[in-house]
């Protein structure tokens, strides 16, 4: 009996490990107000998922942070708003984020990942500079979509993936103390990791 239960067990295990979508692999990003478990499209997003993935397993990520929020109260009056939070390793890690070749871009209109509550994105100054720098959207955000009006050469931002728990953590983070943009102190990212 309890031979049958083992073998039972052991072989749903096997079953539930080898029906994750290899196209769809999960990360954690760990901080001290909790988890956030990111569902990664590498197969919509090749390009910008493969070096975000990249990124986490050459271990750039341990001891990161989120460094910047967008909020209703914190934008120039009249120009469009946004609500985000943004990380990675620019405060932390300046020379290697800025030594890394630039991501081509995959926008929008390409990958067909738009801007929603809960998405990754690559941050980016002009298309194809993006690196290790990410942003997660506070509801949905459709001027970071190709051709929306947040991004003046219209090109939007590379998402891609998406929070598929921890959005109670996301918003906690959301919340924290800022000034002009930059949480104040920055918020630790104690690792990014496969799960």
């Amino acid at each position: 009996m309890r031979t049958s239960v083992f073998y039972l067990l052991l072989v749903t295990l096997l079953s539930a490990c080898h029906s994750a979508n290899p196209d769809l692999p999960h990360v954690l990003i760990k901080t001290g107000a909790g988890d956030i478990e990111v569902e990664v499209y590498l197969r919509q997003a090749p390009k910008t998922a493969g070096a975000f993935l990249s990124y986490i397993d050459s271990g750039f990520y341990k001891n990161g942070s989120f460094y910047r929020v967008l909020n209703d109260d914190n934008q120039v009056t009249g120009s469009p708003i946004s609500n985000l939070i943004q990380g990675g390793i620019w405060k932390t890690n300046h020379s290697k984020a800025v030594s890394l070749p630039g991501v081509p871009h995959e926008p929008t209109s390409q990958t067909h990942i738009l801007h929603t509550n809960g998405v990754l994105s690559l941050a980016r100054d002009k298309p194809g500079t993006g690196t290790t720098e990410f942003f997660i959207c506070v509801g949905d955000q459709p001027g970071y979509d190709f051709g929306g009006e947040n991004n003046p050469d219209g090109q939007g931002y590379a998402a891609f993936g998406k929070v598929v728990s921890g959005m109670d953590v996301v918003r906690t983070l959301y919340a924290r103390p800022e000034s002009n943009q930059a949480f104040t102190p920055p918020i630790p990212i104690y690792n990014i990791v496969r799960k």
